[in-house]
């Protein structure tokens, strides 16, 4: 399509929802030629988005139209609320989830646009125990889409209770220790 020739028209109702991920799709890259994707995401209170994951080639914006999103942006947490707008770049690593205390309703766009219809319904497909979750790891490439383990978002989801290191600070102790020495101090 060119976007050129017409604008874009998608009413509420007429956008495809998918149920069981809380999503309404909108946008998607072959119906903008390539600008963007855009979906809304509700998340009942307490509800994990994506694990943490990055995308090579697009940024991923987030328009809180509702409630509150914890969103890990890189290393940092951030808190999110209703007006509020969040970029995070290509290649940055990324998760969200509601708070238990809050829903969140989240306009989701990504520029230039990815193909995000057929990945959002392999993960209903999923939730609906008609897919495998494997198919979702060996389409990464495919979608954009690759997933990667975070220990600020394991602590700050609660997964994991341990402290987080501060790098400098405990190489310079480890490496102040005796774990090097093979002789005793004279």
């Amino acid at each position: 399509m060119d976007t050129n020739d017409h604008a874009l028209l998608v009413r509420y109702d007429e956008a495809e929802t998918l149920d069981t991920m809380g999503v309404r799709l909108y946008a998607d890259h072959d119906t903008t030629g390539g600008v963007l994707s855009g979906n809304r995401a509700y998340l009942p209170a307490g509800t994990d988005g994506p694990p943490p994951h990055f995308h090579t080639g697009s940024a991923e914006l987030f328009f809180m139209l509702g409630g509150r999103l914890r969103v890990l942006a890189g290393q940092e947490i951030l808190d999110i609320a209703e007006g509020d707008f969040l970029l995070v770049p290509a290649h940055m690593t990324h998760a969200w989830a509601a708070p238990d205390d809050s829903a969140a309703d989240v306009l989701v766009i990504f520029t230039p646009g990815i193909e995000r219809f057929d990945y959002f319904r392999l993960g209903d497909r999923i939730r609906e125990g008609q897919a495998d979750p494997a198919e979702i790891l060996a389409a990464q490439e495919r979608f954009d889409n690759h997933f990667v383990d975070s220990p600020a978002w394991r602590q700050a989801r609660g997964i994991d209770a341990r402290p987080l290191l501060n790098a400098p600070d405990h190489r310079a102790d480890f490496l102040s220790s005796k774990v090097f020495r093979t002789q005793p101090e004279a």
